[in-house]
């Protein structure tokens, strides 16, 4: 198979074309031809090739050079884009170079000069996969794999993508809402069609309108179509959508009940064939009872309600969690004290924490200890643990078949709990948590037992 570079070019003028291609593939690039934007958008989503050559006035064609440009930057952010125009102006070259291409040339140009540009556009793109790649491989964690995520919850998502519903996943921070969001992507039928997640709380009301349904053609401003029509047949994420501000929701309530979109360029209805999945950290139905979201658009997106769970209820997971997003290994004292933590950031914190350790635990043969874990896992709770197991002997007596049943029971339950708050360094709240008993009951417990004496009963 040949690793020579891909380019596309996209010109009406079959001169041109063959002109760029004769250059090209003189330099041993593997060429492909389209003249309109059809042809162009359908070998793109087929295969997408390492560059674009683009004119920006194509003749004939349903988009010009920079609207074709925006479309395939949103599923191809990566890929360079050189623009080219026989009229070409400042004002054209900045527009193109804002849209996302790498560069402009002007026709007619040199063929050194382009090749330059090409070298370098291909140049660039590389090292932005390459550095993606080593993000991503950071610490050997896998931050976006699905498998984080307890195995029900994958069955169901599975179940879901088979069809065309609209999902509503809800959650606490860091659960993993945007990894099952795209789980129900790749598992669909959309998978080879755009997936893209439009953050509402971080936009501000008036570029998430405009985001969405895009802006009216004017004498001050070019028309440019929303990701409701731009990312037809693929799927689109509303992540936390309890924060749409209420005119927006009213829109996008209009577009949900028909599926059709205006188009204000043409001013015509258009059917649009799109599958939305939205997320939520907040509570909607308190946002709905304050009035802060509409009860008849949340039915609208609530066809498939999945909630995933806290990562606290999940203690048992933590292990295979670990494996899952890091090559360490922790001693079995760092491991208990992960798996009583309350998780507040949840799956996302366990994956910072991994990281943190990564990079102070230089060493990556030698098992991670407790005393290397984060203040807040770790904690400063070694309060009197130490001076109970030196001073009670937490050993089980071995006469216990001299015993009747009530003093063997007492006998075991006094020296299995001394022993558990010992490994939690005499944190009360933590062995709880751990052996599955609220805190005043073992407080309880462990007085009725005489665990502690009177100047012991301080511990956390």
């Amino acid at each position: 198979m040949s690793t020579s570079p891909v380019i596309l070019i996209i010109d009406d003028e079959d001169d041109i074309r063959m002109l760029i291609a004769g250059i090209l593939e003189d330099e041993g690039y593997l060429v492909k031809h389209a003249a309109t934007s059809d042809q162009a958008l359908q070998m793109i989503g087929k295969h997408s090739p390492d560059l674009i050559i683009q004119d920006i006035w194509l003749q004939g064609s349903e988009k010009d050079g920079i609207e074709i440009l925006q479309s395939v930057k949103i599923t191809h952010s990566d890929l360079p884009f050189l623009m080219i125009s026989g009229h070409g102006t400042i004002e054209t070259a900045v527009s193109a170079i804002k849209a996302g291409a790498y560069d402009f040339i002007e026709k007619p140009f040199k063929s050194d000069r382009l090749l330059l540009m090409i070298s370098r556009a291909l140049e660039n793109a590389a090292l932005k996969k390459q550095n993606a790649e080593l993000r991503k491989k950071t610490s050997g964690i896998a931050f976006d794999d699905a498998r984080s995520l307890p195995e029900p919850t994958q069955h169901l998502l599975e179940k879901a993508a088979k069809s065309n519903s609209r999902i509503m996943i809800t959650g606490e921070v860091g659960t993993g809402k945007l990894i099952a969001a795209h789980f129900v992507h790749e598992k669909s039928n959309r998978s080879a069609m755009p997936f893209i997640t439009l953050d509402c709380a971080a936009l501000h009301p008036e570029q998430l309108e405009k985001e969405l349904f895009g802006n009216a053609s004017g004498a001050q401003q070019a028309y440019t179509p929303g990701l409701l029509r731009r990312i037809n047949g693929g799927t689109l994420v509303l992540n936390e959508v309890s924060a749409m501000p209420l005119e927006t929701q009213g829109k996008l309530l209009s577009f949900l009940q028909d599926s059709m979109y205006y188009d204000t360029k043409s001013h015509k209805n258009i059917p649009i064939d799109l599958r939305i999945i939205a997320t939520s950290s907040d509570n909607i139905d308190d946002k709905i009872r304050s009035g802060g979201f509409r009860k008849d658009l949340f039915y609208r997106l609530n066809v498939v309600p999945i909630m995933l769970t806290p990562l606290r209820k999940r203690k048992n997971e933590i292990g295979t969690l670990i494996e899952l997003f890091s090559n360490l290994k922790f001693s079995e004292q760092a491991l208990i004290k992960l798996k009583s933590y309350k998780w507040p950031g949840n799956i996302k914190q366990l994956q910072n924490v991994l990281e943190w350790v990564s990079l102070m635990h230089e060493d990556k043969d030698v098992i991670v200890e407790a005393s290397i874990l984060p203040m807040e896992i770790n904690g400063n709770s070694a309060k009197e643990a130490k001076n109970i197991a030196e001073n009670d002997n937490i050993i089980p007596p071995c006469n216990l078949l001299e015993m009747s049943l009530r003093e063997a029971r007492e006998s075991f339950e006094r020296h299995y709990l001394l022993s558990q708050v010992n490994r939690f360094d005499g944190n009360i709240s933590r062995t709880a948590e751990f052996i599955g008993m609220e805190r005043s009951a073992l407080h309880r417990k462990l007085k009725s037992l005489e665990v502690f004496s009177d100047d012991k009963q301080n511990i956390a």
